[in-house]
Formats: C-alpha cells, sequence, structure tokens
C-alpha cells in the first residue's frame, strides 16, 4: 500500500474546498495496468474515489470528534466499481450497455456519436432524420427490438448527411447526437469548464449532526438524478448512511437495470413536479431535507418553482448538488447529454481512436463514474463544513468539466504492481428483482461498511416520506 501525496488527488480534493495537507491520509493500493486507455483513466478513477472516501472520513471524524481515519483505495476495487454496469447480472440475466441505435457512425465528412438506450429518444432521433420508426417491435416475438430492424436504415441515412447536420437536426428533435471532434478542442462545446464550484450560502440555520457510526448517518437526501453519474453519487452517499429518497416523475419511466445498478440502499418514489399536488409532497420532503442532489438541465426545475436558490431560501443550511453534462455556461448548457456524448464532442474519442481511425472510447463510463464520486465527496465536505458554520452550499459539477480535467490536467503515474480479478470484488446479494451480483462500493477508510445496507427497491414503489418519523430538527 503505498502512502505518497497523490497529486491528481490533490487537484481532486482542493476543487470541493479541502485542506491540501489532509491529502496526506490518502493511501493506494495496485492492482497492475486496470482501465487502461491513452488517457490517464485509472489516476482519474482512483483520485475521485480517493477524495470521496476521504471527505466521508473527515465528516466522521467531524460528526465524533476524533481524528480523520485513514483512507484506503484498492485501484482493483475503484476499477470494477467503475464498470459496475458490466458486472452487474439480475437473476442469471448479464445486461446490454448500449441499445443497437447508440454508437459511432460514419457520416458524409466524419462521424457522428447517438444515444438511443430510452424509447423517447429513439423516437426522436428516428422522427430528425425522416426514419419511420414503426412499433420498434420486430422478429416474430413482437418484442421491441431496441431499433435493431432499422441500423441498416440508420446507417444509409448518416452516410449522406454531414456531422454537424445531423447533430442540430436531432437536437431540434430533442433527442441526442453530436459530432465527434477530430480532435480536442476543435468541438463545438465551450472549453475550460470547471472540475467543481462551490458557493456558501447566505444565511445559516442548518442542523448540527450529532456523533455517529457512519458519516452520512440520519441525513436525508432528495436525489433528483438519472443515469450513472448522480445515480452514483446518491448510491454512495446511501452507502455511508444516507437516508436516500429518488423522486421521478410518473411520466418519464427509467431503465430497469440502470435503476437496480445505482439504486443500492435507496428507495424510489413517484411525484409529477408540474402538479400542485406533486410540488407540494416535494416541498413537505424539503423541510426536512439536508440534501437536493439534481441532474436535470440547468433551468428545467427553475421552471418548476424549484430553483436552487429558492430551495435554499426555504431551508437554511440546505446542501443542493446540481450535476448537468456540457457545463453551467456556453451556448451548449442546456443541451441533453451522455458520458458517451460528451467523449465524442470533447475530443476524448479521437484520441482512443483505434489504428483503423475509428473513434474510441474510455475503458469505462469514467466521466459518468468520476464525477458521481467527486459530487458525492463534495456533499460530504459541504455537510462537514455546515457542522462549524450552520451554512448550506450550492455545489455545480458536470461531465464537460471532468473531461477537461481529464485532457489537460491528470497526472499519469506509473502503474503498481499487483494482480486484478474483477470476481475479486463482486458479491451476490438477494432482492425483489432476484438474485443480484454486483460490485462492491469502492469508497474505504478505517472502519467504513463494506457494503450497502440494502438492494435496489422496486422503482417508483416506495412512500414519499421520510424513514423514521418526526422532524430531525430545524
Amino acid at each position: 500500500m503505498a502512502n505518497e501525496r497523490d497529486a491528481t488527488t490533490v487537484q481532486a480534493w482542493k476543487a470541493i474546498g479541502g485542506s491540501a495537507d489532509l491529502s496526506a491520509k490518502v493511501s493506494y493500493r495496485g492492482a497492475g495496468e486496470v482501465l487502461p486507455a491513452v488517457l490517464p483513466v485509472r489516476e482519474l478513477a482512483r483520485a475521485t474515489v480517493g477524495a470521496c472516501s476521504l471527505a466521508a472520513a473527515e465528516l466522521l471524524a467531524a460528526r465524533d470528534g476524533g481524528t480523520v481515519p485513514g483512507v484506503e483505495v484498492d485501484e482493483a476495487a475503484v476499477a470494477t466499481a467503475f464498470t459496475s454496469e458490466r458486472h452487474l447480472v439480475v437473476d442469471g440475466r448479464a445486461l446490454t450497455p448500449f441499445a443497437p441505435l447508440s454508437g459511432f457512425w460514419r457520416t458524409a465528412d466524419g462521424w457522428v456519436r447517438t444515444h438511443a438506450n430510452y424509447p423517447h429518444h429513439r423516437a426522436r432521433l428516428l422522427a430528425a432524420l425522416g426514419i419511420d420508426g414503426g412499433t420498434g417491435r420486430g422478429g416474430t416475438s413482437g418484442k421491441d427490438d431496441g431499433g435493431a430492424a432499422l441500423v441498416g436504415r440508420l446507417t444509409e441515412t448518416l452516410a449522406g448527411l454531414t456531422a454537424q447536420e445531423v447533430q442540430e437536426r436531432v437536437y431540434a428533435a430533442g433527442g441526442l447526437a453530436v459530432a465527434v471532434a477530430p480532435e480536442p478542442g476543435r468541438g463545438s462545446i465551450t472549453r475550460g469548464q470547471p472540475l467543481a464550484e462551490t458557493v456558501a450560502a447566505g444565511g445559516t440555520g442548518g442542523r448540527r449532526l450529532s456523533p455517529a457510526d457512519v458519516p452520512a448517518a440520519g441525513v436525508r437526501v432528495l436525489d433528483l438524478t438519472r443515469v450513472i453519474a448522480g445515480p452514483v453519487a446518491t448510491r454512495t452517499l446511501a452507502l455511508l448512511g444516507a437516508d436516500v429518497l429518488r423522486v421521478d416523475s410518473p411520466g418519464l419511466p427509467e431503465d430497469p437495470d440502470s435503476h437496480i445498478d445505482t439504486g443500492w440502499g435507496k428507495r424510489s418514489t413517484l411525484l409529477d413536479l408540474d402538479s400542485a399536488e406533486g410540488r407540494g409532497v416535494f416541498l413537505e420532503l424539503l423541510d426536512s431535507a439536508d440534501v437536493v442532489v439534481t441532474g436535470y438541465r440547468p433551468g428545467s426545475l427553475d421552471r418548476r418553482g424549484l430553483a436552487a436558490r429558492e430551495l435554499m431560501a426555504r431551508r437554511p443550511g440546505l446542501v443542493v448538488a446540481q450535476l448537468c453534462a456540457w457545463g453551467w455556461s456556453g451556448p451548449w448548457a442546456d443541451r441533453r447529454g451522455f458520458d458517451s456524448l460528451v467523449q465524442a464532442a470533447r475530443g476524448i474519442a479521437a484520441i482512443e481512436a483505434g489504428s483503423e481511425g475509428r473513434p474510441g472510447v474510455l475503458p469505462a463510463q469514467a466521466l459518468d463514474h468520476g464525477t458521481g464520486y467527486l459530487l458525492a465527496a463534495g456533499v460530504l465536505r459541504a455537510l462537514c463544513e455546515r457542522q462549524t458554520d450552520g451554512r448550506g452550499r450550492l455545489l455545480r459539477f458536470s461531465l464537460a468539466g471532468t473531461a477537461d480535467w481529464l485532457l489537460n490536467d491528470v497526472t499519469s503515474e506509473p502503474v503498481r504492481e499487483g494482480a486484478y480479478e474483477a470476481a475479486d470484488w463482486l458479491t451476490e446479494t438477494a432482492s425483489p428483482y432476484g438474485p443480484l451480483r454486483h460490485a462492491l462500493p469502492p469508497v474505504r477508510y478505517e472502519g467504513s461498511p463494506g457494503t450497502w445496507a440494502g438492494p435496489p427497491t422496486r422503482w417508483g414503489t416506495d412512500d414519499a416520506a421520510w424513514l423514521g418519523s418526526g422532524e430531525q430538527g430545524a
């Protein structure tokens, strides 16, 4: 176990307001060449988990009045967790991470990357390109084939259009496609997105957390996130003892496998925030919440009267952590996006391209997972600081900010000796979905929990209420 200070961990820790001196508490165990890539993905992955583990240890010490326990990060655990969706087996069934119409496609002048995992995104992609999607059902079974029968037509259509034309047509239709940047700095999105932004709220009033066995025990978290990054963050807070209640719209179903992978330790409820009744229930939950985590595009919750500043004014001491794809400023700020699209638009796909010139990918959805652990770390640090000053915090993160960090600032480190077997970091747990084989959490400090307190519940089936009864203090 090496304990010299890691430059990338120091960067991540300082980005969320941590003292550089405390980063010496983090040590790493090597596992050979895990997460191999042209870019320093292994270094990013272990640094975000290291920062998150340190933030957990710091909050525990702040609650209990002791010294900050040491943090031990195993690169094998990190590599397995960063690819958790690939290791998940649900009742004997392995997952398929990407749908048939999600991927790289040749255009008349280059490449585009599409994302069509959700049926509504697939429908918008096809409509934008004038392709009749029909019912989406193929074969003799009549089951939805995910668009597999339309691969040929999509290939032919995209080959006759420029990458920029595809990007803008699909965006205008509410779908997801980006032109693949031929190199970093030549994409469409604004460069220089920060890794993290933190602003302390003006008022005080946040409750002081009492001593506990785990860092986030009793912390109430409203989780308004979808698809990997945000859910990884709240999954981590649940691991550390938080009561995490995920809130989704009843009109926007979640992919069951994605929910299972990131739903550990949490509960799931449905609220229509476009209705007065749904907003009323949400505000009742807010009145005793400690944290709100959002993963929707900038402005989408503002239009429903749920802007971050309004939430913080209603609930003094509240920590609001916001996540988006493309950053909080610039012409792409309000666009939809996913990890794979940000990789393509920022030039990462070009850097990772194979010898034949086809765009490549990182060995994991590293922007998603890395941002998720960093966001969780930011929340834990904000709660730690609230112990002293009673103030809430507004935190902002983006996949584009993490991409810029990977491209420009993450420091490559020599591969450390060690062996890697993913099976060593997998376990099996009973659940409402049947037995689940899944990755163990990588966040570790002296005395940390080894896994979650419970499996994911069925999506949208839990009450819109906090565990226990009574108000947890002002």
